[in-house]
């Protein structure tokens, strides 16, 4: 599972079947607090804008999220995160 935020869409007038009437929207990967790569994702919720942070699943399973069928996509956005809280462990902390 991946976090992200949402930096735009893309248009696309030919789309495979299983992706028709999916949005399609680019999100700039988000590790360890940092922003990363961008990549595209297919948005299962219907409901994630520019700038909404969002988790994504990857891989195989990234199809496995649409419920009518399976869908061709690498990367699908599962949900819209509305707040996080990280702890960072103090230096002194024993592990």
């Amino acid at each position: 599972m991946y976090i992200g935020e949402v930096a735009g869409r893309v248009v696309s007038t030919v789309k495979t079947e299983g992706l028709k009437n999916i949005p399609l929207l680019v999100v700039q990967l988000i590790e360890k607090g940092r922003r990363t790569k961008m990549i595209v994702a297919a948005d299962s919720t219907g409901q994630a804008g520019r700038g909404d942070l969002v988790y994504l699943i990857g891989s195989e399973h990234a199809a496995q999220v649409f419920r009518r069928a399976l869908v061709p996509s690498d990367a699908s956005i599962a949900g819209i995160i509305d707040t996080y809280h990280i702890a960072f462990p103090n230096d002194n902390d024993i592990n």
